[in-house]
């Protein structure tokens, strides 16, 4: 194990941390126990109980009301459920409340529905991305992401059908709250009815009042003193922590995935009972830590079967997701792996101790390269007090971090940067363009957005041709564009299909894209995997392999021993069918035939040009093992390792996105012929190559 500072000893002072995040408490209990009574027993010993009568007097009476709601407060799974008692939802309204996150989406609204004694998808419901399972006219509880509620307003710019709005976990700042937060701003001047409830653990409430407070009032009706008030009300409910030990490194890693399997077989090994949450970075550390940890409890000979090892991401299947939340058997103790997803929008009740690699994966987006890195970066101290206040839930608990304490004190940032300020904001500028938004750089931000980014997203949109030269969407393009809810490269190149005759295609491989990889790594089998992909790779590159991937997954029977037999991620798979007959939906729904192109893969290639051709790279005659330059930027890039194209080197690629490590690194790559990028966009690259005949 790691060495760690012991608490009480001189150097350095040992550390109790004030629990200060907040999040939903799922209670674990007998099955034998569920009922009603027991349930209402569970809600009223909820910190937030006794501000019932508060929260629903304050939104009655205010347009907006904050509530800072501490850990454990029950503030997500309650609040909607004291609305709908006291009859917001009456008269076929509906009650609303966003999570940045899908998985938070889903455990959320279980819970609530379990609560409330109904069945899922009824009175209470939820909605993702691709995933709708509400019934109109009789879900009156609907959870649900940011993204989702913003592409709600395509159709409803008012979200009429919502008496309440709750934006909860605000201070996450995903680039969608933002958006949502400056829109329901501009709702609430022609809704004076609409009630907002913005719920966060952390949120400066004061920053966040100014923000949403308006004195402006619609003509003729300055006058009705049935109007809310549009000052913020703020409201702080306590939450139920207990306080937590901060055990720091004394030296620093330079392995935080070995340090932290070290460290949990110490904890396993030396303390007493109670659950082990591990955060770390992403799906592909999560599976090697659980291997690690399981294959180490078993070398060692103990007792690895009183471990049970679980992953969190947020590609997790129901059934996974079912596993983390059940009950710890009794005698056995749950170790449960996860991003920054278990930070503050799930909480696991269990946990007594804590490891916090200190990194986490965040987007980064450069303007001026075009370059949108998903790189490993380090948590702010916000982010290590939340992650340290899930130790403190059901008794004190330990928070280990792998990390020094004066790293943390001197070096560490104080707030993280919003993703608004880090992101391709093309989406974004879509979404506002079709809200008939069309002064961008006026609009009312949470966190103002850098212009240089601004500029990138309306010049990448207009070389797109979805918007024009006033920066308008253009038609039919743009607003067909609008309509999808992928990236809007996705998105063109699927319309590009149904001129080329291969849109049967481009949804497949559209919806493969959506999904964060369709491959299982298994530790220690490189080369069975990477055989496994032989026998479906095709020299066209990276989205021609997927389709032969599918057609074999269907020709199968979706079956899952084929998967196994063949690395290929079962529940993945099935996710892809799932996305693939809703895309079919909405292309059907804006008109498009499908069409297949019988297996001519030079029309999809072009179809994918088609939406990436800024995309486009040339290998270097005299670079280093296979670099690559990027047209746009002469950045230097190389083909991903996971590419069926790695070390094949084609002279002239496309690629869908890149990822960075110590280099720059394609994924999901493509060999193109120069001359399509002519054909898809010759105003783009002939202010890149003043004499296109060069290529």
């Amino acid at each position: 194990m790691s060495q760690f500072w012991k608490p009480g000893s001189d150097r350095p002072r040992a550390a109790l941390l004030d629990d200060e995040e907040g999040g939903v408490l799922f209670f674990s209990t007998p099955s034998a126990d569920y009922g009603y009574s027991n349930h209402e027993k569970q809600r009223q010993r909820l910190p937030v109980f006794k501000y019932r009568t508060s929260i629903l007097y304050l939104v009655e009476n205010h347009a907006t009301t904050i509530i800072v709601g501490e850990t454990g407060s029950g503030k997500t799974t309650q609040i909607p459920q004291y609305l709908k008692e006291a009859g917001w939802a009456a008269g076929g309204r509906v009650i609303a409340c966003t999570q940045p996150r899908r998985l938070a989406v889903q455990s959320v609204a279980s819970r609530v529905a379990e609560e409330m004694g109904v069945k899922l998808g009824e009175e209470v419901g939820y909605t993702i991305r691709f995933e709708d399972l509400t019934n109109p006219g009789v879900t009156m509880v609907k959870f649900l992401t940011d993204g989702v509620l913003l592409r709600e307003m395509m159709n409803d710019p008012l979200l009429t059908k919502y008496s309440v709005i709750m934006v909860d976990e605000a201070h996450e700042r995903s680039l969608s709250t933002d958006m949502l937060l400056g829109l329901l701003k501009k709702i609430q001047r022609r809704r004076r009815d609409l009630r907002l409830i913005i719920s966060s653990a952390t949120i400066d409430a004061k920053s966040l009042s100014s923000f949403f407070h308006t004195s402006r009032k619609r003509h003729g009706e300055a006058g009705d003193a049935c109007e809310p008030k549009m000052l913020p009300a703020i409201l702080s409910v306590e939450g139920r922590g207990y306080d937590v030990r901060i055990h720091y490194l004394e030296e620093p890693t330079s392995d935080y995935l070995q340090a932290a399997v070290s460290t949990v077989i110490a904890i396993h090994d030396q303390e007493p009972t109670g659950d082990i949450l591990v955060f770390l970075t992403g799906q592909d550390d999560i599976d090697a830590a659980v291997q690690l940890i399981t294959e180490e409890a078993q070398n060692l000979r103990r007792n690895s079967s009183g471990l049970i090892v679980l992953p969190l991401y947020s590609g997790l299947s129901r059934s996974d997701q079912d596993l983390i939340f059940s009950p710890t058997p009794k005698g056995k103790r749950k170790v449960v792996i996860s991003t920054n997803i278990a930070e503050t929008s799930l909480t696991l009740e269990g946990v007594v101790f804590v490891v916090d690699s200190g990194f986490s994966k965040q987007r980064f987006y450069n303007p001026v390269s075009d370059i949108e890195n998903l790189v490993v970066a380090p948590i702010s101290k916000a982010s290590a007090r939340q992650r340290a206040g899930r130790a403190g839930r059901v008794r004190p608990g330990k928070c280990y971090r792998l990390y020094t304490e004066e790293y943390f004190v001197k070096e560490m940032p104080a707030e993280g940067i919003p993703e608004m300020q880090r992101s391709n904001l093309a989406p974004c500028v879509i979404q506002l363009k079709a809200l008939g938004i069309d002064n961008i750089l006026g609009f009312d931000w949470p966190a103002s957005p850098a212009p240089e980014a601004m500029v990138r997203a309306l010049e990448v949109l207009y070389s797109l041709g979805i918007l024009d030269a006033d920066a308008k969407l253009t038609s039919p393009t743009g607003f067909q564009v609008a309509e999808i809810p992928l990236d809007p490269m996705i998105s063109k190149m699927i319309l590009s299909a149904s001129l080329l005759g291969c849109s049967e295609e481009i949804i497949t491989i559209a919806a493969i894209l959506s999904i964060q990889s369709i491959w299982v790594s298994v530790r220690g089998a490189q080369k069975e995997l990477d055989e496994a992909k032989l026998r479906f790779a095709v020299a066209e590159g990276d989205h021609v392999t997927y389709l032969n991937i599918y057609k074999g997954f269907l020709h199968s029977g979706k079956s899952s021993q084929w998967c196994h037999k063949n690395f290929i991620n079962y529940q993945a798979m099935k996710k892809v069918v799932e996305i693939r007959e809703q895309l079919n939906k909405i292309v059907q729904r804006l008109g498009i035939v499908l069409k297949s192109c019988e297996g001519d893969t030079q029309v999809v290639r072009k179809a994918i040009t088609a939406g990436f051709f800024a995309h486009a790279c040339r290998l270097e005659a005299f670079g280093q093992g296979g670099s690559y330059k990027t047209i746009r930027s002469s950045q230097e890039v190389y083909i991903h390792p996971s590419s069926v194209l790695f070390r094949v080197n084609p002279k002239w690629v496309i690629y869908h996105s890149l990822v960075s490590t110590d280099r720059h690194y394609m994924c999901n790559v493509i060999s193109i012929n120069p001359s399509w990028l002519i054909e898809a966009a010759p105003h783009f690259y002939q202010q890149q190559k003043p004499n296109p005949a060069a290529f």
